[in-house]
Formats: C-alpha cells, structure tokens, sequence
C-alpha cells in the first residue's frame, strides 16, 4: 500500500501524520508514504526527516478568512499547487491520501479526487479548519477528536477517534538525559516554552524580558520556532533552541510547567504526558474554543495575549509553578483528556479505504 500524507505550514497539521504512518506501518509492512508539503518545508521537512520519508513541496497559498493583500496573490499559488500535485499523484498513484488540515493539502485532495484517489481528512481542533471544510465535501471518510466536530460534518462520512499522538513522545522521554542534553539543574524546576511551530513574536518576546526573574527561581527551555537571531538572552538557566525534533521528548520529561499555543496536536501530547500548562492561544482563531474547552475541564491556564505583558505573564508562571497541588490537578485533569488508540483506529480506517 502506498499513502500519501499532505500538510504542512505548522507542526501541528503534520506531527498528526506521522503518528498514524506509524501505525500503519505496523498494520502492513512495506507500506510506502509520500509526504507532500510546503516549497519552504519549514517546519514539516524538519519533522518529517527525521522518519526517513520522502518529502515533495508544492506550491500553496494561504487560505485566510480575513483581509491581506496576499490574498490577491494566493489563489494563482493554489492552482499551480493543483498542477504540480496532480502531477505528483498522478505519477505516484497512491492508494489513499490522508491530511490533517493545513492549507497545502487543499489541492492534493482536489487533484486526487480527480484522479480517483480517496482521501481521508483528521479534524483535531473543535471548530473545522477552513481547509477542512472545503476538503470535507470530497473525502471518503473524516476522524474527529471530539464528539461536538460530528456534527460539522456528513454524519455518514464522520468518525469520533480522538487525536493522534506520536508514540515516541510518551515512551522515549527521560528527565535525566534530558538534564543532560539541556545541561539543566536537579534542584530547579523546569519551564518548557513552546510559541508553535513557526514562532510567537509575541511569546518569545515576553519570555526575553523577563528571564532574568524568571531564572531566580526556574530554569527555562525555550523554543523559539526557527527565530533564534531575533530572540537571545545570555542568563545562565535559560537554554534556546529554534526547534526539537527527536530531543523533543526529553524536554517535555524535564518540564515541570509547559507554557504553549493551544493547538490540539501540543494539547493533546499534554494530555498524554499529563504535563500541567500555561495556554495562550492565537487570538481570533480555532485555537481559542481548544483553549476553552480545556480550561474548563479544569485542564489548562488560560491567558489571553492581547491582555499579556511582563509583569502578569512573571506572576502568572510564577503562580502556577509553585503551587505543587495546583500542578497536581492541573496534571490529573489533562490526563484524563487523553485517548490512547486514536492513531490506530484512524490507520485501521485508511487501511480499509485503501484495500
């Protein structure tokens, strides 16, 4: 069987992917994967390097839902993404495609369609992407991760599975490797700051300026999602990377606290490592209804960035981390988010479809 995985843009319309390759590796051996992603590839090309799996960048234009003078460029992008993946497909002949969002994987699914490839798309947020949506109408069968997404979508096509979550990031973490490789302080509590795949201006700003409180009473990893040049500070127990690929689960063993975007797919590897977290959302986008369910669960922190600066973002971590049972039930609730079998029951369905 061959299978083509398509996103790309951010990490988490791709770390999805991965999961279920896994598990469908496992299912049938031999089975081929073909990534398709983003001319640039940063960060999917990173991540995906690291399974020793092909990689093919298409053209791709955003598909904004508010204003931007790119928006007058982009649709000439996506058709010649259509080309160039109808091509791509076309010579690969797949037996299936498989998304998880993410503006890239728009035109393969249309050039599949075309070409008689059945797709299936992941839904992982509450509220449907847009790229989701305009894919929904064509797939053959569409996994959610809450039971609420069922009914944003044809009821004989949609499937609750939960979220996949990558294998490795729960069984191959160790905190005192990961002391090591951070070069990290036993007796310190640990901060893991993660702004998403391609960087928070806003997070990693806020973070600089205040290292020097912070590191009176933690020790932070800070990944600045490929922005190192902009973003520095020389404090000893502040440690900045741009991205981590397989050292990633070391730093989630050596968290205490994570503070972190509200994407489902970083959500929900929380959840499974029942790590307590800081959110701050992107404003005005999906990520703030996963913000609010999670919160209300009693699962996360939530704050606000456009009501964030130095002085209560400090007090705010500050609070959090040195609370222990706080950090105790915020651990228990997240946990009790987590559904383990997903990347296998969506590999079981891509697998059917692809027989």
């Amino acid at each position: 069987m061959k299978i083509v995985l398509s996103g790309g843009g951010t990490g988490g319309s791709v770390v999805p992917l991965l999961a279920v390759a896994r598990e469908l590796e496992k299912m049938e051996k031999g089975t081929g994967f073909l990534f398709i992603g983003t001319k640039k590839g940063r960060p999917e090309k990173t991540l995906v390097r690291s399974f020793a799996m092909r990689y093919q960048g298409i053209h791709s234009g955003k598909l904004r839902r508010y204003f931007d003078w790119q928006n007058f460029f982009d649709p000439f992008k996506i058709i010649l993404g259509f080309f160039e993946s109808l091509s791509i497909l076309f010579r690969e002949r797949p037996d299936v495609i498989f998304s998880a969002g993410g503006f890239v994987s728009v035109p393969v699914i249309w050039a599949g369609f075309f070409l008689g490839i059945p797709a299936v798309i992941h839904q992982q947020d509450i509220i449907p992407s847009l790229s989701n949506k305009l894919t929904s109408l064509i797939a053959k069968k569409i996994t959610v991760s809450f039971e609420k997404s069922l009914n944003d979508f044809n009821p004989e096509k949609a499937v609750l599975t939960g979220n996949p979550v990558r294998k490795e990031i729960i069984s191959s973490g160790d905190k005192n490797r990961a002391i090591k490789r951070f070069n990290l302080e036993h007796s310190l509590p640990t901060i893991l700051v993660a702004g998403g795949g391609t960087g928070s201006e806003k997070i990693n700003r806020l973070i600089i300026s205040i290292v020097p409180d912070l590191t009176k009473f933690c020790q932070i990893v800070h990944l600045t999602g490929g922005k190192t040049s902009q973003f520095s500070s020389s404090a000893n127990r502040y440690h900045q990377y741009e991205f981590l690929t397989e050292e990633m689960p070391d730093a989630y063993a050596a968290a205490d606290l994570v503070v972190s975007r509200a994407g489902l797919g970083v959500l929900t590897e929380l959840s499974a490592l029942a790590k307590p977290a800081i959110v701050i959302p992107i404003p005005s986008s999906h990520q703030e209804a996963n913000a609010l369910y999670f919160t209300s669960c009693g699962a996360t922190v939530y704050l606000e960035e456009k009501s964030l600066d130095s002085q209560n973002f400090l007090a705010k971590i500050r609070e959090v981390l040195l609370d222990k049972e706080k950090l105790g039930d915020l651990a228990d609730h997240i946990h009790l988010l987590f559904q383990a079998d997903a990347a296998f029951k969506i590999a079981e369905i891509i697998r059917k479809i692809g027989a």
